[in-house]
């Protein structure tokens, strides 16, 4: 470690000491470049003293390029940042991951089948400090915290198009002259034409960001963009420029969500083109005029299917739709036979076989769908509904494009009838002037407290309150899809009603399960019950009620001796965990990762099932103060679902 600081420090130097001619004065910036990505994939190098080496090298290129536009860069190894060390610098550009303040875990149901994924923290929510990501950075980075910077494809290459030339990132403050160049479409892209209607150019504008990319470069570090659906929905987010990869023409690969800038091309500067460095640098500066400026609208399901997906929809209850599937299927299988009986031949003669020519034997070819199958298969329980009739589908979408809503499931969307029966649509600020109005005049009032607590963050008791909330902050208002279907407020004041997920978590409905006293000799008090989600689900909430000057633990470091809380729900037969837990918020303990929760916090887990059942939840934990721990406790509790 201390030969790569001085490596590192004596590349900073002597880049303080260039010249900077074609860039302007420096900006009076202070940089803190978290590194630890190699350039080129494990698979290019022959030993990990080779990837090292060439990790430190990334970094030395970020380092050379930072000095020549800021008068301050700090650059550390990933695994040795601690968030706290932001507040001291204007900006934080990640290229590595630093070590998790809370750890990943497969979500499992009652037969241990695996039905969710919980992803690593890296940063809490509260951070609200500039920051720029680079390559796939804020999707490991951003995922706990709902940023829409996610992973749409690790597919992205060395050209951007579909960018927005009049963005300051290629105005200023170091003057950028992009060479614009046409080239062809990327061919991936016209799998995608079918959804929007248009049939896409056979050439587009592209700017080179990189001097080497995957395509060209065989194990060349690859970017990502982020799923372009919804990404604007909401004021704090902006789409900047798409590149070359294989999804659709505006898949995300540079863009802006709350204080983060996703920079999904994964060069160094070392293979940046001179423009691209400048943009980059200017994105930084961007970027920096956002402390404390973070994330309103929160993409915590990054699958949750927004109005897009009915162009989709509607496509996939077509013929047209049918035969491109069959084609691929049969082209598909035509390659797949080839291989398989080169294996055999390989075999038979008792050549040695690779791993991929042994997979290759077991493939039995697809078969071809009648349109009945088709549509069975891709529109679900709507097919008991309209058969083959293409036109029917179609119209189902297009009548009711105003009154789809998503659940947090993968790509689940439905009707909402409620919203439907007042013939307003659900992104309509009216609907909520509407329900207010209900609650008001004592009319359908079950129904309008359904849309308020489905559509908002809010939680109000009178008619009054709600009133006075929507005439206050109605011009504010913006209903975003990604981040939950919400009405939320434009504003970063977080003491503003209605822009608070986990206080919407712990006051929907959970009056029912109350803690008890707490005092110096029981400080935690646990409560545990069941409540309604639906008609359909149910949630597990924990609560747990902390005594003022304890604290329980969140995550624990390796290196630290304490226990981490810990909730588990079994579920009998007949019975699933149906999504991963909702867990709370936690805060900082100290430099080595700890987090812990304190006051009251709450545990919810999604079950779903019918009839009576027995289930068991079990609570472990230790509490401590700044002083003395006690002994850690584990408490059991039998639940009844009715």
């Amino acid at each position: 470690m201390k030969k790569y600081l001085v490596f590192l420090l004596a590349v900073a130097f002597s880049s303080i000491a260039m010249a900077q001619s074609k860039s302007g004065a420096k900006q009076n910036l202070k940089i803190l470049f978290v590194g630890g990505s190699a350039n080129w994939s494990r698979e290019h190098f022959t030993s990990n003293e080779e990837m090292k080496q060439d990790t430190i090298r990334r970094i030395a290129s970020f380092v050379e390029m930072l000095n020549k536009y800021f008068t301050s860069v700090t650059a550390i190894d990933a695994k040795d940042y601690q968030q706290k060390m932001s507040d001291n610098f204007d900006v934080t550009v990640f290229d590595g991951a630093p070590k998790a303040i809370a750890k990943s875990a497969t979500i499992t149901d009652a037969s241990g089948k695996v039905i969710g994924y919980k992803s690593a923290a890296y940063l809490t929510e509260d951070f609200d400090k500039p920051t720029v990501f680079i390559g796939e950075m804020g999707e490991k980075l951003g995922r706990s915290i709902g940023l829409k910077a996610d992973w749409y494809c690790l597919c992205l290459d060395a050209h951007a198009h579909n960018f927005r030339k009049e963005h300051p990132i290629f105005k200023g403050p170091f003057p950028v002259k992009m060479t614009i160049e046409t080239r062809p479409t990327p061919e991936d892209a016209f799998h995608y034409q079918y959804f929007s209607n248009t049939k896409y150019p056979a050439t587009l504008s592209m700017w080179q960001v990189q001097t080497k990319g995957y395509i060209t470069d065989k194990y060349f570090r690859i970017g990502m963009v982020a799923r372009p659906w919804g990404f604007e929905d909401s004021p704090d987010a902006e789409y900047i420029s798409s590149g070359v990869c294989a999804k659709t023409l505006d898949a995300v690969a540079l863009g802006r969500h709350g204080n983060f800038f996703h920079w999904g091309f994964a060069a160094s500067p070392e293979y940046m083109t001179d423009e691209a460095q400048t943009v980059l640098a200017n994105a930084i500066v961007y970027i920096s005029k956002y402390n404390g400026k973070s994330v309103i609208a929160r993409k915590y399901t990054d699958r949750r299917a927004t109005r897009e997906y009915l162009k989709e929809k509607k496509y996939y209850a077509s013929k047209d739709a049918l035969e491109m599937s069959n084609t691929i299927a049969e082209n598909f299988n035509k390659s797949m036979l080839a291989e398989k009986a080169d294996a055999e031949a390989k075999k038979a003669k008792g050549e040695n076989l690779t791993a991929e020519e042994k997979r290759s034997l077991d493939f039995q070819p697809m078969p071809k769908l009648s349109f009945e199958e088709f549509l069975k298969k891709q529109q679900g329980d709507l097919f008991q509904k309209f058969g083959t009739d293409s036109k029917a589908y179609i119209k189902y979408y297009d009548d009711n494009k105003d009154y789809f809503y998503a659940f947090d499931e993968s790509y689940k969307i439905i009707v909402d009838e409620d919203v439907k029966s007042l013939g307003i649509p659900n992104y309509d600020k009216r609907l909520l002037d509407k329900c207010i109005h209900m609650l008001e005049k004592n009319e359908e009032t079950e129904k309008a407290k359904r849309i308020l607590d489905r559509y908002t963050l809010a939680t109000f008791s009178t008619p009054a309150e709600w009133r006075q909330w929507f005439d206050k902050y109605k011009d504010k208002m913006f209903f975003t899809e990604t981040g939950g279907y919400y009405f939320m407020i434009n504003t970063y004041d977080k003491n503003v009603e209605g822009n608070d997920y986990k206080k919407k978590l712990q006051s929907k409905s959970y009056s029912q399960v109350k803690t008890g006293q707490t005092s110096d000799v029981e400080p935690v008090s646990i409560a545990a019950g069941i409540v309604d989600k639906d008609a359909s689900e149910k949630q597990v909430v924990v609560k747990m009620k902390i005594h003022p000057g304890y604290h329980i633990y969140a995550f624990v470091s390796q290196t630290d001796p304490y226990i981490e809380t810990k909730v588990n729900v079994s579920v009998p037969v007949g019975y699933s965990l149906s999504a991963e837990m909702k867990k709370p918020s936690f805060k900082y303990f100290n430099d080595s990762g700890t987090t812990i929760y304190d006051d009251e916090v709450m545990f919810v887990q999604d079950i779903k099932g019918e009839g009576k059942a027995d289930l068991t939840c079990t609570v472990s934990y230790q509490c401590c103060d700044d002083h003395i721990c006690f002994p850690p406790v584990e408490k059991e509790y039998k639940l009844q679902v009715l």
